[in-house]
């Protein structure tokens, strides 16, 4: 029975070390045009005009337009960056219907990040955008949903994420349906999961990849922006390990005192 034991914790200690998280644009680079969110399908224009291409110093993030000047991302994508060209309205990865610079004095990441869990979030200050069919801006939850987990929702990812061996093309705009789950089946896998991280399920390799940080989960129903994309599994993306986002409704008040978005 001793020996059962001691495998069984044996073996228990190997499954913890495997089942890490780590954030997508830190994943391994691979030389093929891949690593863009994965066995999701090809966005049609105008599917997710909120979402943004984040161009820093050497990596690439997504992002979500939440007013004509503000832009969500993750707090990992902008720390240690100078600055970010950010694309708005493209399909094509690199071919956007206008771009912008910003350095970084337009950054505000959240002060707790990275002590704790659930703040890997970051406000983008941009010049105004008008919105239209190609860009527009995507709604944060209201305050009355801010104790709603969406545990079993649905929602969609979208990004490029793609890394290239000097292609010239571009990737195409990649989104995938995604189920939350609650925290508790997301612990079983990570440990203790906070409130302030939301999870989903990454059934088939259906999952966000290197290059997809930052970038937006929306609700099918209601088509408000609940989770930043944070991290995945170190043992892969198409793993079947859940995947972890920072929970938007943990984030309003924090929103709303550093850039002036809420919804009541």
């Amino acid at each position: 029975m001793k020996t059962f034991i001691v495998l069984a914790l044996a073996i228990a200690a190997v499954a913890a070390e495997s089942f890490e998280q780590v954030h997508p644009k830190d994943l391994p680079q691979s030389q093929k045009i891949e690593g863009r969110i994965t066995n999701g399908y090809p966005a049609y224009e105008g599917k997710a005009p909120y979402t943004v291409g984040l161009s820093f110093n050497g990596w690439w993030c997504g992002g979500s337009i939440i007013a004509h000047d503000w832009v969500l991302t993750a707090a990992h994508c902008t720390n240690g960056a100078s600055s970010v060209t950010i694309y708005y309205g493209a399909t094509w990865r690199t071919n956007a219907q206008f771009t912008h610079s910003v350095g970084s004095g337009n950054f505000i990441q959240n002060g707790n990040y990275p002590s704790q869990s659930g703040n890997d979030i970051a406000l983008i200050r941009t010049p105004h955008v008008d919105f239209w069919s190609m860009v527009n801006k995507v709604e944060l939850p209201s305050y009355n949903d801010r104790y709603n987990m969406y545990d079993n929702w649905w929602a969609v990812a979208c990004g490029w994420g793609g890394t290239y061996d000097g292609s010239p093309l571009p990737d195409w705009l990649q989104c995938v349906d995604l189920q939350i789950i609650n925290n508790d089946q997301c612990s079983q896998v990570y440990g203790h999961q906070p409130e302030g991280i939301l999870c989903v399920a990454t059934p088939d390799g259906k999952s966000t990849c290197s290059g997809d940080s930052g970038g937006p989960l929306v609700l099918h129903d209601g088509a408000k922006l609940v989770g930043v994309a944070s991290w995945v599994s170190s043992a892969g993306c198409q793993s079947g390990h859940p995947s972890g986002f920072t929970r938007v409704t943990a984030q309003l008040d924090w929103i709303r005192d550093n850039s002036g978005v809420a919804y009541y």
